[in-house]
């Protein structure tokens, strides 16, 4: 116990340093992300994830550490979807470049916590409730086919119920004051618009959430596995965000490799008592559906009349 609560501690304390470098340093200042800056901090949250991959390595052993690595990959990758609803977000309430940044660092401010209680809440039920994992693994499924079966229809962001309940009970300017969530004016206290925008991408990663912690249950149900590759992949998220915002319309089948990683995630919890995947056949499984997809948007090119009423939807 004690060196696990070591690692626990270690592990938060070098986050926390590492957002605190972020905000009040690298990004003290507002200002429109580059292509550049979000490849050059994408590239440095991979490059620590894999440091760390290799500490487990050194400290838990070789299945630990590739079950991170699968948990990380299979987070990472299903986090793409989330950047769809991050881009649409920002684009209906057309938020300011500059202000991005800070809207995606509180959001994964509340993520960080949002995702300890899932994973706790998850790690109870299933030492408590085996047959918890077979219906993790039917909602996976069922979520990778309705994510295949999706068409894509335009979303209201103000019709979300938090956003609507919020309104109800504190008053919202509906204007931008700088980088500012609140402002106070005639001795009156206002929500600005930017807080609307951060509760909807709050919103969105407990959605998110509900389908990518159940898919990290089936790689491995160590608790300290499961909450440290979530923490990396949406750590590199923001990042990934800035650098992929003007190409993700390209890797348009890239929805369909998801639906069939969860379908895949799906069917290894439902057979887990029958017979166990090994855990190297499901990772090297997910780098080639997620490869494939890539490949085959670049192959087939969506058409651009599709390509525009996608932009125009956003």
């Amino acid at each position: 116990m004690p060196e696990q609560i070591i690692w626990w501690i270690g592990f938060h304390v070098f986050i926390f340093v590492m957002l605190a470098l972020d905000l009040g340093v690298f990004h003290r200042k507002s200002h429109t992300v580059s292509m550049r800056e979000a490849l050059s901090w994408s590239a440095i949250w991979v490059a620590l994830a894999l440091v760390f991959n290799a500490g487990v390595y050194f400290l838990k052993g070789y299945d630990s550490a590739l079950e991170f690595l699968a948990g990380y990959l299979l987070e990472e990758s299903l986090s793409v979807d989330n950047l769809f609803v991050f881009l649409l977000v920002f684009s209906y309430f057309k938020v300011p470049s500059d202000y991005q940044h800070k809207v995606l660092f509180w959001g994964i401010i509340g993520a960080l916590v949002m995702r300890a209680l899932f994973i706790g809440v998850g790690t109870i039920l299933i030492a408590k409730f085996h047959l918890i994992l077979y219906l993790f693994g039917i909602f996976l499924v069922i979520t990778g086919v309705r994510m295949a079966l999706d068409k894509g229809d335009e979303v209201n962001p103000e019709n979300n119920i938090l956003v609507k309940l919020f309104r109800r009970f504190f008053p919202v300017k509906d204007s931008y004051v700088g980088e500012n969530f609140f402002v106070v004016e005639n001795g009156r206290r206002y929500a600005t618009l930017l807080f609307i925008v951060l509760i909807i991408v709050e919103a969105t990663d407990i959605l998110f959430a509900v389908d990518s912690i159940p898919a990290v249950f089936a790689v491995t149900q160590d608790p300290f596995i499961v909450y440290t590759s979530n923490i990396f992949a949406i750590l590199g998220l923001r990042s990934l965000y800035f650098a992929l915002a003007g190409i993700m319309n390209l890797f348009h089948y890239l929805k369909f490799g998801l639906s069939i990683i969860l379908s895949f995630i799906g069917f290894k919890m439902l057979i887990m008592d029958i017979y166990k995947i090994p855990i190297g056949l499901a990772l090297g499984f997910v780098v080639f559906v997620l490869a494939a997809s890539i490949i085959a948007s670049k192959i087939w090119p969506k058409a651009d009349s599709e390509t525009e009423g996608h932009s125009k939807a956003a």
